[in-house]
């Protein structure tokens, strides 16, 4: 087992119990559906970075579940037919597609809810200002100045007049995807009462270099091995890295925004090695 399987079985788990008491009502078994598989990345930051800062991994377990919740209910949200109308998500039906469309926005709605839950519980964070500042800082990063900004924007652009720019699909995406990427690896130094701007700064490049690698997946994947449907952003004629870059061009930026983050690691030493190979992960996956 390598040690992504081991923190995806771990996270599953964790969620297993979590989840034990919402019985076995469509909501409930919804939302175990909607928090199963994925990559878990942003679950492997929060581990990550909670191991360099000597926090247990069993405290460490509550945020990571906490981002996933947070990642799963974006996820259920954004494949509704008002927004991506997308009717498969991981290899599977989405969630408004196997049960229907009030189930979906209850589950995220739950799912939200649980994540804000999970941060600052308090079997995580050993000390009442650490679950604070993980719930405020969650909260920040998934609203209205984060991800749901980010998700509008992203709509938005579909009507723009114009296609956006490079610069304007960087700060969409810094919202879309990076705040919660960047919230999960800032959240082992919040509970341990550390500086989070080294990993503040990996993660704002890991970010990126996850939504280009996401354009590049869109542009030339699978829909079998991407588990979704690819080829949307062309359809529709959005402007992605991809369309601005070239293929060979998205492909090199992410190269080097990974080495930009692996250099904000250098204060750890060996220690951050395993943030090192996500980040190196994050751009040679196909899914």
């Amino acid at each position: 087992m390598t040690g992504r399987d081991e923190i995806a079985a771990q996270v599953a788990a964790h969620f297993d119990r979590i989840l034990a008491p919402y019985g076995n009502g469509p909501v409930a078994e919804a939302m175990r559906y909607a928090v199963a598989g994925g990559k878990r990345v942003r679950a492997q930051l929060v581990l990550a970075g909670a191991q360099i800062h000597g926090v247990a991994r069993s405290r460490a377990l509550w945020p990571a579940c906490a981002i996933e919740a947070m990642h799963a209910y974006s996820l259920v949200h954004d494949d509704l037919p008002c927004m991506d109308d997308d009717r498969m998500r991981r290899g599977r039906p989405t969630v408004h597609v196997k049960w229907d469309e009030a189930t979906a926005v209850l589950v995220g709605d739950a799912l939200q809810a649980l994540a804000y839950e999970l941060a600052a519980h308090p079997d995580g964070a050993d000390n009442t200002a650490a679950r604070a500042e993980l719930a405020l800082t969650l909260a920040r990063a998934a609203g209205g100045q984060g991800m749901v900004l980010g998700q509008a924007r992203d709509i938005a652009a579909e009507s723009a007049p114009a296609p956006l720019s490079l610069e304007d699909i960087t700060d969409l995406q810094a919202g879309k995807t990076g705040a919660l990427i960047e919230w999960a690896a800032c959240a082992g130094p919040r509970m341990a009462g550390a500086d989070p701007a080294p990993l503040a700064a990996y993660a704002r490049a890991l970010g990126l270099a996850f939504q280009i690698q996401d354009d590049v997946i869109d542009a030339t994947g699978d829909a079998r091995a991407a588990g979704k449907a690819v080829g949307k952003d062309a359809a529709a004629g959005k402007a992605t890295f991809v369309s601005l870059l070239g293929l060979d061009g998205a492909r090199a930026r992410a190269r080097a925004l990974v080495d930009d983050a692996c250099e904000a690691l250098s204060c750890y030493g060996r220690e951050a090695d395993s943030l090192r190979q996500l980040a190196r992960f994050v751009i040679s996956r196909q899914t």
